[in-house]
């Protein structure tokens, strides 16, 4: 009996600091963004777009892990994304979405997430709206915007991808105790479970953070920029992950920025420039025109992504 109520206690404790941690955590990040219902700024003529784009479908979208159409989004009434469209493939799959600075990439991410108003547009998660669907995704945020020096442990954070199966006002049980130090586990965390996040270095947060994603359970992953600052060891159990959660029928949306890694990293890719440049198998997708397209005048950059894209003959498992 004793034990039951400590775990009650811990499990309340816990949530009441998940709570105030995402609090925290939301309010150091995005600019307010615009959706009163008025027009928002013409869309930008100089990016251009794919013409290849798959009307709705509701058989189509119950199989998709994401189906957006009409997503545009504005902060302040300039728009950041233009009228996207697209279906992600059903089955496991790891999509990179890569974009210069301001192309939108994290924007879309939390504009499927509900973290900030769409102008316009629709978004469904296996057929149905995210709020429906919100216990098969899981979300990794970018690390800068994260209140590192909130007081919970390392364990505490990834628990906290618990809750969705714990419930509200019920304790934390062993399973679920278990589980998220499995997680930690599999990014290679264990040994730290019960530092303060604010002891980790930089490489360790971002893998707490993963953990807490994995101990989710979830089919879809949105993922923004964990490759950023980590160290190469993070990189390498990062890279090893996504390829587990593939290997599950799992689908992962990363926002990257390295492109001479996106063949090797990523079997989908999604080009963004504040409209949907391109969206399909990296091998088919992932070229020289569509990069100039995605990236305008940086040619050197992209000469160097694509030449390492034709010696590498493709992504790599």
């Amino acid at each position: 009996m004793q034990q039951r109520e400590d775990n009650t206690l811990i499990g309340r404790r816990l949530r009441a600091a998940e709570t105030a941690f995402e609090r925290a955590t939301e309010e150091t990040h995005h600019p307010e963004a615009q959706a009163d219902g008025r027009t928002p700024h013409a869309a930008p003529a100089d990016v251009e777009t794919s013409s290849a784009i798959a009307p709705w479908s509701d058989e189509t979208a119950a199989d998709s892990p994401l189906s957006v159409r009409d997503l545009t989004v504005a902060y302040h009434r300039k728009p950041v994304l233009w009228d996207l469209d697209f279906d992600a493939p059903s089955g496991g799959h790891l999509i990179g979405i890569v974009g210069p600075n301001g192309a939108g990439k994290s924007t879309l991410i939390k504009a499927c997430l509900d973290l900030i108003p769409r102008a316009s547009g629709r978004v469904q998660v296996y057929g149905q709206p995210y709020r429906r669907n919100r216990k098969r995704v899981a979300y990794v945020p970018q690390r800068e915007t994260v209140d590192w020096d909130f007081p919970v442990t390392a364990i505490d954070v990834v628990t906290m991808g618990r809750y969705g199966r714990i419930g509200w006002c019920l304790p934390v049980s062993r399973a679920h105790r278990r589980a998220a130090h499995e997680a930690l586990d599999r990014v290679g965390m264990a040994a730290f479970a019960d530092r303060q996040i604010s002891q980790l270095s930089g490489g360790q947060q971002q893998r707490v953070f993963l953990a807490r994603a994995l101990a989710q359970d979830s089919d879809v992953y949105f993922m923004d920029e964990p490759f950023a600052a980590v160290d190469a060891a993070t990189e390498k159990a990062i890279v090893r992950i996504l390829r587990d959660l593939r290997t599950r029928n799992r689908t992962a949306f990363v926002v990257h920025h390295d492109l001479q890694t996106v063949p090797e990293y990523f079997d989908w890719v999604l080009m963004l420039n504040m409209r949907l440049v391109a969206f399909g198998p990296t091998a088919d997708v992932f070229n020289d025109e569509n990069l100039r397209r995605t990236y305008g005048g940086k040619l050197t950059l992209l000469d160097q992504a694509t030449h390492r894209w034709a010696e590498a003959g493709g992504p790599r498992g």
